[in-house]
């Protein structure tokens, strides 16, 4: 089997109660929650009528981006880009549905646009002004795993660093029943060939293989279990808790392992330990 290995050079998750990376931490460690949580992303790459207008699925995701962007000290602008999400923005699909269904004539152009697939990617570029390749991928339960081996593949292919992006909202109407999500979720890391920055970086190796992904009972995945992009939870769990390994759900009868590897301390060289 093919092992693919890439720097985790920056982390972000935001879900609500949970808005930074550093929080999500703490939480899985200890079980804190701050008390002042926004309960909406508000993404600074995008003008304030925009960041107003944008849905919640693609705040999240451009909060995470620019966030993870920020960790690993790259310019989001230099990145190619990965964006996974099961469904989408499903609130938006529901109301063109409706919309569609009684009163065609009143379908808004503004909602209409928001309701595709790679919007998230679209505000991206566009806010972060980068003109690398953006990609959006959907695969039911295994969008993130999917979405981590295309950003993995790019890198095996040339790309020095690339940034991951998993996203999902809450289901609406009659699609809830058919694809149910709850709250808002979204995680991003800044994988890199050879890393030039980041405060921990960390070797990730992924490894597909036959099985099925175990039932993750960590503490990030427990506040977020009804949101469709849980299923990327297992390694944020890993991370923050600084586990050895994690195992993501990568289609039917397919796992995606994952084994993570700390940087080695880095040691300062004098005089004196050459001595000692």
């Amino acid at each position: 089997m093919t092992t693919l290995t890439a720097r985790i050079e920056g982390i972000a998750l935001w879900t609500r109660g949970l808005p930074t990376w550093g929080d999500a931490v703490a939480h899985a460690r200890g079980g804190a929650m701050p008390g002042d949580a926004p309960t909406r992303p508000s993404p600074q790459l995008l003008a304030p009528n925009e960041r107003r207008r944008a849905p919640e699925t693609v705040a999240v995701a451009l909060e995470v981006a620019l966030a993870a962007c920020q960790a690993a000290g790259r310019d989001p602008a230099s990145l190619p880009s990965v964006f996974a999400s099961t469904h989408g923005e499903l609130g938006i699909t529901d109301y063109m549905c409706r919309t569609l269904a009684t009163e065609p004539r009143t379908i808004s152009p503004t909602r209409f646009h928001n309701s595709v697939h790679n919007a998230a990617a679209g505000y991206w570029t566009i806010g972060a002004g980068a003109m690398a390749a953006a990609t959006a991928i959907s695969a039911l339960h295994a969008s993130f795993a999917q979405g981590l081996l295309e950003a993995l593949a790019q890198l095996a292919d040339g790309a020095p660093a690339v940034l991951l992006v998993g996203y999902d909202g809450a289901s609406a109407g009659p699609l809830a029943g058919v694809t149910p999500s709850e709250g808002l979720l979204g995680g991003a890391l800044v994988l890199a060939r050879d890393p030039s920055g980041g405060r921990d970086p960390m070797t990730l190796a992924a490894t597909l293989g036959d099985g099925d992904a175990p039932a993750n009972d960590g503490p990030l995945a427990r506040l977020a279990a009804g949101n469709a992009m849980a299923t990327m939870l297992p390694l944020f769990d890993a991370l923050a808790a600084g586990h050895a390994s994690a195992v993501l759900d990568a289609g039917p009868g397919r796992v995606l392992q994952l084994s993570l590897v700390p940087a080695p301390a880095t040691r300062t060289v004098t005089d004196e330990s050459l001595h000692a």
